[in-house]
């Protein structure tokens, strides 16, 4: 048995195609044809490609906007959240360290890939400290506010040579 759903498919794809065929292989209503066949005039587009082409450029550059505002949203919750550092450590002392194990370079792995970061963390360290993931990768930011969090702990016996 056939049902009103069944029809419904076939329906809309002849409704949609209808038009768009008419459009494309003549005048679309404006008289004019859409391609002068034969002749050296210039290429007539269609009434609606136009603002259909605006209107695409539009939503493509809104959300390129909204992209942009997001990532800097979140790069300022970051900055925000790892602003402070902890138990009075100051950022130059932990510039001085930083200095001294990595160059300064917050992307820097050890040679036998065990120290990471800037601050030249082990992965149990910088989980201990309340770090995820790669100490390498993460923020500059947050490798300052993790290497504060255990120069309050333990003070600079964690970097043995540099503290």
């Amino acid at each position: 048995m056939l049902t009103k759903r069944s029809h419904i498919v076939p329906v809309l794809a002849i409704s949609l195609a209808v038009p768009a065929t008419a459009v494309a292989a003549g005048d679309g209503g404006s008289g004019q044809p859409a391609v002068a066949v034969g002749d050296a005039q210039a290429l007539t587009l269609p009434p609606l490609q136009e603002p259909i082409a605006r209107f695409r450029h539009l939503v493509h550059v809104a959300a390129q906007r909204i992209r942009l505002e997001e990532r800097a949203a979140q790069r300022r919750q970051r900055r925000e959240a790892f602003a402070a550092l902890p138990g009075g450590v100051s950022l130059s002392t932990l510039e001085s360290i930083a200095a001294c194990e990595s160059g300064g370079d917050p992307t820097a792995v050890s040679s036998d890939g065990s120290y990471r970061g800037k601050f030249q963390f082990d992965y149990g360290t910088w989980e201990s400290v309340g770090g995820h993931g790669d100490p390498a990768a993460a923020p500059e930011a947050e490798q300052n506010y993790r290497a504060a969090v255990l120069y309050s702990r333990s003070g600079s016996s964690p970097w043995p040579i540099c503290g």
